[in-house]
């Protein structure tokens, strides 16, 4: 895994030289995502570089790499998992090669097919080809965007790199927040790509690829997940889909499991990590170290049933202990490297287990991500189905009750009664005709949060509804399709490429130094799920009905059978009371508040005494602390009291320049 940067300049107003420190600093602000080694291609008005996480190759895998006459540059961040099969086909053509990386292959199927080449890689990977004969260069970033490519153009120049930081450090860049965007992830926990949280920032978004041209970006799309409607459904018997469904997800993970360095997996204690744990087992039956986080709060523990799918495979353990002022302690960080607001302390422990990884040798892990998107796992998925069930009779005082069982880790939920029930859940229930049903309760409860925006801020976005723009952009892709395939496509589109896999996925590995894998994402896997009707994957309110099938006696019954338990951290033990660290008061002080322009501090100060007298703070509330505080670091990390790197701070040593 790697991190990269660049721009070009068909003013040509940077020479080589004049470039060089420039790129320097644009690769020192991401050497946490490849610290061994630093490349870079420098001609008259452009440049590239690679920090490098040497993976695969270790000896021969230098980035930038051209081809055979220097017509083509590469710098690529990710994994080809297929490069093996992709290289020997190229052989046959005629290829001649200089490593064993993917990297090269990547670079002679685009020199083969062109953008085509896309449509044959299997794996995660942003990357930008500079052709030298044309002066152009094409972009490219992974189906379901695993791996980050940003992008702006300052003052006529062409500005990309694998995070926003790195951007930042390129002269005459402003930085300020994008008022779109701060709605977009009150609403949604994300913006809605290609917006990023900053004004003339973009992301080239998931499954896209582009070309830099004379000036001119022109993006097109390569990839999109399709669901089955009624007449195109996967039409064989469950038992043929179970053997398609095995061979999927075994050849994934065998797959993933290529790599010159040891590769390790997370342990979450739940289903998806527990299969892809015995599924690494089968395929290499030797040494593999898993690694865990287990809580100092019980609420969030999950520690018995790590413990337990360890011993029954007999895999080397490690495991860290998260308490709430690990959290608090690691937060700021934690926000620096996911450059959005957050709604939730869950990516803190991601941070400190990454950590824990990297400090025992492990440069790859594989993790279970994907599965609850693809399978139907989360309860939103059943929550939809629940509310469209009661909404057939809105009168109900029964079906309502249904919902407490979704959330017995919730006291404003698994206590309530029926009629605060109809209060929070009956939000546009007989809307069921909405393309975006599934998503419309959450997306109200997190917009509640907007309500602490300034005036002016409220004011400047009256106009701008993302929800309505978001269900007019889904509409043609939901055509034909169920309810539950519907909300599966916004979840996977939105939650997952937006929240997920970046800020507890990508960030939170990356920061130190760790590549993390996703079996559940292979597009093969993907596709056959969209393809299955609802009964495999949700069948009644048991998700993952096919996963489960697979893994009947290959995992321990009680994580088989145990009810799914939320990946959830901490917040109120985190940040209100009298040991959380100074940062936190200093952030939403009312100078603080007002120098951002963001929130009202009057509104802040309410939402803070509410929660502190209240017996169980809504999620709402929980959510609104998170958002504040982290949108108040983001405030002064990258506004505020940003500073671009000096002279005496940049890579010294490791760099390697190549000039045409």
């Amino acid at each position: 895994m790697c991190g990269i940067a660049g721009f070009i300049d068909y003013g040509k107003s940077l020479s080589e030289v004049a470039g060089e420190p420039i790129l320097n600093r644009m690769m020192t602000r991401i050497n946490h995502r490849g610290p061994d080694d630093c490349g870079l291609y420098l001609e008259s008005g452009m440049g590239m570089g690679n920090v490098r996480l040497s993976i695969i190759d270790l000896s021969g895998g230098d980035q930038p790499l051209s081809n055979e006459d220097e017509s083509l540059w590469i710098v690529y961040n990710g994994e080809v998992f297929n490069y093996i099969e992709l290289h020997d086909d190229l052989v046959k053509k005629g290829h001649r090669f200089k490593t064993h990386c993917d990297t090269e292959v990547i670079l002679h199927m685009y020199e083969e097919y062109g953008a085509e080449a896309l449509h044959y890689l299997n794996g995660q990977f942003a990357f930008a080809i500079w052709n030298n004969k044309k002066k152009e260069c094409f972009f490219a970033r992974d189906r379901v965007g695993i791996r980050p490519l940003f992008y702006s153009n300052i003052n006529g120049t062409l500005v990309f790199g694998s995070e926003i930081k790195s951007l930042f450090e390129f002269p005459g860049i402003t930085r300020h927040f994008s008022p779109e965007a701060l709605k977009e992830v009150f609403t949604f926990w994300t913006t809605l790509s290609p917006r990023t949280l900053f004004e003339g920032v973009s992301e080239l978004p998931p499954g896209h690829c582009a070309w830099y041209r004379n000036g001119r970006l022109e993006i097109k799309k390569f990839w999109s997940l399709k669901y089955a409607t009624t007449s195109t459904l996967f039409n064989g018997t469950p038992d043929e889909a179970l053997d398609q469904f095995k061979y999927l997800l075994s050849d994934s993970v065998a797959l993933r499991l290529r790599s010159d360095v040891p590769v390790a997996a997370y342990l979450s204690g739940g289903l998806d990590s527990s299969v892809t744990t015995a599924l690494i087992k089968k395929a290499a039956p030797g040494h593999l170290n898993t690694f865990s986080i287990g809580f100092a709060e019980n609420v969030f523990d999950e520690t018995k049933y790590q413990n337990e799918v360890s011993q029954y495979f007999q895999t080397n353990h490690k495991s860290i202990v998260c308490s709430a002022s690990d959290i608090a302690d690691w937060f700021p960080k934690v926000v620096w490297h996911s450059e959005i607001p957050l709604l939730r302390t869950s990516p803190a422990p991601m941070i400190g287990l990454s950590k824990l990884v990297h400090e025992h040798g492990i440069k790859v892990v594989i993790t279970g991500e994907g599965a609850d998107e693809a399978l139907a796992g989360y309860n939103i998925f059943k929550e939809t189905l629940i509310r469209q069930f009661w909404a057939r009779q809105p009168q109900s005082k029964i079906r309502p009750l249904l919902l407490k069982k979704l959330y017995p880790y919730l006291p404003n939920i698994s206590q309530a009664s029926q009629g605060m029930l109809r209060m929070f859940f009956g939000y546009k229930l007989e809307e069921t005709d909405s393309p975006v049903y599934s998503h419309l309760l959450r997306w109200q409860n997190t917009s509640n949060i907007q309500k602490h925006f300034t005036t002016d801020l409220n004011e400047h976005l009256k106009d701008y509804n993302p929800i309505e723009q978001y269900t007019e952009m889904i509409r043609p892709d939901v055509e034909g399709i169920s309810s539950l395939a519907k909300a599966q496509l916004i979840e996977t589109n939105v939650f997952m490429s937006g929240y997920l896999l970046s800020s507890q996925g990508d960030r939170m590995a990356m920061a130190n130094s760790v590549e993390g894998r996703y079996p559940f994402l292979d597009y093969r896997l993907l596709e056959f799920a969209g393809s299955l009707p609802d009964e495999f994957k949700l069948k009644g309110m048991n998700e993952k009905f096919l996963l489960k099938e697979l893994m009947k006696n290959e995992i321990p019954k009680s994580v088989l059978n145990r009810h799914k338990q939320a990946y959830r951290a901490p917040i109120l033990e985190a940040f209100i009371g009298t040991k959380v660290p100074d940062y936190v008061s200093d952030m939403i002080s009312c100078e603080s508040l007002t120098a951002s322009g963001v929130f009202n501090p009057k509104s802040v100060n309410n939402l803070i005494t509410k929660i502190k007298t209240a017996s169980f703070p809504s999620e709402v509330d929980n959510m609104a602390l998170v958002g504040i505080l982290s949108t108040q670091l983001l405030f002064n990390l990258f506004i505020k009291d940003f500073r671009p790197l000096a002279e005496r701070e940049i890579l010294k040593g490791k760099v390697r320049n190549k000039y045409r």
